[in-house]
């Protein structure tokens, strides 16, 4: 039986550090390192983050709709990047934020989580909007092959709220919801559930939301986006040990130099582990 996600993300974070780091080839971050908007430059991009990093971080998370402009040959440079990451000892969240009803869930499921699939990663982010009973497709193939999910549910992104932040008629917001959800689907795993959820490691005081879910947490928005590692206890609380904190163009942008890209993500870890340990 495959180990599950949950257990594989707490050895990674213990050994590695919490750190994940984003693959987002987006059109002006590959001007910015000299390369054309190309599937050439593409491969270049990638083929260097995953080099100078895999094997030192927990975590790298490819965007896929970077790589999808791309066509055919963007998926493909994917597929490699996602192959060469792993291989180094990274795990691999594909951030595709994937959600829809049945056997079109089912089929996304199968695209990332099925462990034959070419673009098999470690786990998968996921919109539950059409109702969290329409991830069960996704959830049943994770456990089948030891992968993941992390659900949306309070996003770093100002139009989130307008649906994170509606209350039901019992009372509860959907991403207090969401999150009970998430509880229930690692009720009793240990070291760690292997079902977790994107909560934004911008959005200040979250003291009114249970973020115990026995399941990691990623916390996109360190860097670029405004937030600090000192920021990260303040933020989740008691639950800050099983945050994955996500920065991106905070380390891109010190490439396409490889060891200004490993110095960068290693001082970035260091501070992560500091504000993490004193909490």
């Amino acid at each position: 039986m495959t180990e599950p996600f949950g257990a594989r993300l707490r050895r990674a974070m213990d050994e590695r550090g919490p750190l994940c780091v984003g693959i987002d080839p987006h059109a002006s971050l590959l001007a910015e390192w000299g390369l054309d908007d190309t599937v050439a430059g593409l491969e270049r991009f990638s083929r260097t983050v995953v080099e100078a990093v895999a094997d030192r971080v927990a975590v790298l998370k490819p965007q896929s709709a970077f790589f999808e402009r791309f066509g055919s040959r963007g998926v493909a440079v994917l597929e490699t990047s996602v192959a060469d990451a792993r291989a180094a000892g990274a795990l691999v969240v594909m951030d595709a934020k994937r959600g829809d009803v049945g056997s079109t869930m089912a089929a996304y499921a199968e695209s990332f989580l099925h462990k034959d699939a070419p673009l098999f990663s470690d786990a998968l982010t996921v919109s539950p909007y059409l109702g969290y009973g329409s991830l069960k497709p996704a959830v049943e193939l994770a456990r089948e092959h030891g992968s993941g999910l992390f659900v949306l549910a309070l996003t770093s992104n100002p139009e989130g709220g307008e649906v994170q932040h509606a209350v039901r008629t019992d009372g509860r917001n959907v991403a207090a919801t969401m999150l009970a959800h998430l509880a229930a689907e690692n009720a009793g795993e240990e070291p760690l559930g292997s079902f977790g959820a994107v909560v934004g490691a911008t959005l200040g005081d979250l003291s009114s939301y249970d973020l115990d879910v026995n399941g990691p947490l990623l916390a996109p928005g360190i860097g670029a986006q405004g937030a600090t590692p000192a920021d990260l206890p303040r933020v989740f609380g008691a639950a800050v040990r099983n945050v994955v904190p996500n920065a991106s163009r905070g380390v891109l942008r010190h490439g396409p130099d490889v060891t200004a890209l490993r110095t960068a993500a290693e001082r970035l870890a260091e501070e992560i582990g500091t504000a993490v340990a004193g909490a």
